[in-house]
């Protein structure tokens, strides 16, 4: 069963979607690569996920970092959720490239090259914005 809820922040309106006990998705209002299929979904805005997500948003937008738990669980591709990964791994306040990521990725795989662009379409589909942090690649 996917729950969900809307979410107010300063910079939009976000759905939340949750499985079990972990955020599976983080989407702004007309984001790209929405799910399509929410039809299912159980609107549960009291949900405990969600009710940490809204804490650790208020943190995070306050300036403070972490000291909420809150477990994640995108569903992506094994590449997507290894670039996920890599985001998850960007510290706060800090900036890396797409090259980086795909020369960290490569390594991690036993690889001599990644493509930078590919890395780029996994960041877009990233379905937890913020959390994991898209934001913080250039």
């Amino acid at each position: 069963m996917t729950y969900s809820c809307t979410v107010e922040t300063p910079l939009g309106t976000m759905t939340a979607a949750a499985e079990k006990e972990a955020l599976t998705g983080l989407w702004f209002t007309g984001q790209k690569h929405f799910p399509a299929a929410t039809a299912g979904w159980s609107c549960q805005p009291d949900h405990p996920v969600f009710t940490a997500l809204r804490l650790r948003l208020c943190r995070y937008f306050s300036g403070e970092n972490g000291g909420v738990e809150l477990a994640l669980a995108p569903q992506g591709s094994p590449f997507q959720l290894a670039v996920w990964a890599a985001l998850s791994r960007i510290p706060y306040g800090k900036t890396v490239s797409y090259g980086e990521i795909a020369r960290e990725i490569a390594r991690a795989g036993g690889l001599s090259s990644m493509s930078a662009q590919a890395v780029g379409g996994a960041v877009g589909r990233n379905p937890i914005s913020i959390l994991i942090p898209c934001h913080r690649v250039v």
